[in-house]
Formats: C-alpha cells, structure tokens, sequence
C-alpha cells in the first residue's frame, strides 16, 4: 500500500472547506437570515397584539367612567346592576334585594337597557 499524502496550503483547505475562497455563505449570513422571522413577528404584532390591547384598553376606560345604576355583564355570564363603586370592587344587584360583590376586572361590557342579550354573546 502506497499512500501519498501531500501538505495542503492554507488556501486549498479554505477552498475544500467551502467550495472557494469567495464563496458566500450558503445561509445568506448576518440579519439576512432574521429578515423573515422580523417580519414575521411584525405582522403578527399589527394583526394580533395591538388590537387585542386597544380593545383592552377601550375596556379599562369603560370600567373607570361606570357609574352605580349602570347594568353590565360580567365574564361569568352574570348581569346586574352596580349599586355601589368600591376601589377594586363594584357592587352588583342581580335580582331584587340580592348584592353580590364582584372585582372590576371581571366586568365583560356595559349594556344598554333597551338591547336584550343573546345565549351567545360574546364580544
């Protein structure tokens, strides 16, 4: 067996490395890879997240100007109307002389007096 092993020079490995000197990287290199993931993110943020936290905070503006007398219904599906406005707490009369306290967050929306609500009403 006759091997013939010869020393490579520094540009040959470099060259056998990567196919040549100049070649440029197979995965595009630098934010030329994130670019994709960047816009992806971006539209889920127009699409998704930031409506999503306007209608939150339209919401939190709605809680804060309620006044007592005001009829809401809350994330349980409960609907009364607020008797007394506490710091965290409102307190709600769902039937006649029966109060409940409830916290603010669980308010869902203020209703009107005149519009019913449906079964499947979820806004």
């Amino acid at each position: 067996m006759n091997y013939n092993f010869q020393p490579m020079q520094i540009e040959q490995i470099t060259t056998f490395a990567t196919g040549s000197p100049e070649a440029p990287s197979p995965m595009g290199g630098g934010m030329g890879a994130f670019l994709p993931i960047i816009l992806i993110f971006a539209i889920m943020y127009f699409i998704m997240i930031r409506p999503a936290q306007r209608k939150e905070k339209e919401r939190k503006q709605e809680i804060a100007n309620m006044t007592a007398g005001s009829k809401v219904l809350f994330g349980g599906g409960i609907i009364g109307t607020i008797v007394e406005i506490r710091d965290a707490t409102f307190l709600i009369e769902i039937a006649n002389n029966v109060i409940v306290e409830a916290a603010k967050g669980s308010v869902q929306r203020k209703l009107n007096e005149d519009t019913p609500v449906a079964m499947d009403d979820s806004q």
